[in-house]
């Protein structure tokens, strides 16, 4: 059986939906929500050590009990979560992080490194 390939994603329009969804379902308001809403990323960094730690068999007890499909997965939590935080902070998501990462691009391989859009 093939797998079918998965449709293209709006990344932006689905973290506008992701915050959506939390604001809605969320219990706490106010500095605590917000705050608990970046203590979020501590937790899933520390899932994607879980995992790397499971898939290089690092705890005796448990062996190998990840894969790096597993860490894969647990990547893409983190900066999904991240993006939501950002979001959280700002509706102006998109744009803030473009510009920071045209930024650290451009500290990092020089002016002129980055390709701009179409």
């Amino acid at each position: 059986m093939t797998q079918q390939p998965t449709p293209p994603v709006d990344v932006w329009a689905a973290i506008d939906d992701l915050w959506t969804w939390l604001e809605t379902h969320r219990v706490h308001d106010g500095d605590t929500g917000l705050v608990l809403r970046m203590l979020k990323l501590t937790e899933e960094v520390g899932e994607v050590a879980q995992a790397v730690i499971g898939a290089t068999g690092q705890n005796p007890r448990k062996g190998v009990s990840h894969t790096w499909d597993d860490v894969q997965g647990e990547l893409c939590d983190v900066v999904i979560t991240a993006l939501v935080a950002l979001r959280t902070l700002t509706p102006d998501t998109r744009a803030v992080f473009e510009r920071h990462l045209a930024g650290v691009t451009a500290r990092s391989l020089g002016p002129g490194a980055t390709t701009p859009l179409p």
